[in-house]
């Protein structure tokens, strides 16, 4: 079984070979034409248990770059569930929108039936665009869905675990890296003050770090420039800043074969899922430049673990115990990667998978 999946560096309209390559169980296309309603849910594996991921909402160029994403967004999903040894397979589910007027209640309800016609196979929860007010909606039609409000006996929003479970993966780096975790002075960069970037960010400065931020919404930039004492820069001049880490928490593919010689950093360790344009061949440029890389879909899984918590109706206590084991388990991927002179994301994906195969092996 291939560790790394090199086959299609870009989009391709090829539907059952990208499946293959990427060992997919299961891919639904959706069209609505009374709400505008159209996208796709990819179910990678259910080996551990029912695909779970978010949904996200996202005005893609086209419908091939659309498979593209959900393939590989679903996929890392299988493997931020197995190396956070929960008992949930990958799914990931994108809506292709742009018109926000469209996005009526009709609208998330319909979406909401597209989920219940998999029969639980797939539970859908937040991502990009989505909120706890669009599950809401979701829940009226499926009981498949995770992330629910609290009011609604929910866990609520996953964003602060996700970023808790990154801020304890980038201590973890800077341990590996220094022997040290402390972030005190610390210089941070950190790429998409969403949600979770703006916890995080909580996080760093109770740590006394030297935070820059950069992200396209002016409202996000707002948000934290009117709490934290930050450096805001252009999002087109990020890889020109000198930082100690890199904290890509917007979409995928910033680490490629083009920003990465422009790296002014020793650690990435970030919230965006897919952070490598290529696992195989990026993977292998940071480790030739010296760069530590926390592999994303381990430390972003925080936010998954929450999610496990609603379906499986887990106690505070063990959902906390579950999150804070990413900080060990980030210094165990970097350290057996050095001693096998791999790459952590190489690493990451070998002991994700073999969770998943000695659960096959026992039926």
């Amino acid at each position: 079984m291939s560790t790394t999946s090199s086959l299609f560096k870009q989009p391709t309209s090829d539907i059952l070979a990208q499946m293959q390559a990427y060992e997919h169980e299961q891919i639904l296309y959706f069209n609505d034409k009374e709400t505008g309603l159209k996208g796709i849910i990819a179910v990678h594996d259910t080996t551990l248990g029912p695909a779970l991921g978010g949904c996200r909402i996202w005005n893609y160029a086209n419908e091939t770059e659309a498979l593209w994403d959900v393939l590989r967004l679903s996929r890392g999903m299988t493997y931020k569930s197995s190396i956070n040894g929960i008992n949930l397979g990958g799914g990931k589910s994108i809506i292709i929108n742009s018109d926000k007027n469209l996005r009526t209640e009709k609208f998330w309800t319909r979406f909401g039936e597209f989920v219940e016609s998999l029969n639980g196979k797939y539970i859908t929860a937040e991502d990009v665009g989505t909120s706890t007010k669009e599950i809401a909606y979701i829940m009226q039609k499926t009981k498949h869905v995770s992330g629910k409000p609290i009011e609604m006996g929910g866990a609520g929003d996953p964003s602060p675990f996700t970023a808790f479970g990154v801020y304890l993966g980038m201590k973890a780096a800077t341990k590996f890296a220094t022997g040290s975790d402390s972030l005190n002075g610390k210089k941070i960069l950190i790429q998409g003050v969403g949600h979770v970037g703006q916890y995080l960010i909580d996080h760093l400065v109770k740590e006394n770090a030297i935070i820059t931020i950069a992200d396209i919404n002016a409202t996000n930039i707002e948000a934290i420039t009117q709490k934290h004492n930050v450096t805001v820069v252009d999002p087109q001049s990020i890889f020109d800043v000198d930082t100690d880490i890199y904290a890509p928490c917007a979409l995928g593919a910033t680490v490629n074969s083009d920003s990465i010689p422009k790296l002014k950093c020793e650690i990435i360790a970030g919230a965006a899922n897919n952070q490598l344009a290529d696992e195989l061949i990026h993977g292998q440029m940071l480790k030739d430049r010296g760069i530590h890389y926390a592999p994303d879909f381990l430390i972003n899984g925080g936010g998954v673990i929450n999610c496990y918590k609603e379906v499986k109706g887990l106690t505070d206590n063990e959902t906390n115990a579950l999150v804070e084991k990413i900080y060990e388990k980030t210094y165990q991927v970097l350290e057996r990667a050095r001693n096998e002179n791999s790459t952590p994301q190489e690493t990451a994906i070998i002991i994700a998978k073999e969770r998943i195969e000695q659960a096959k092996n026992k039926g």
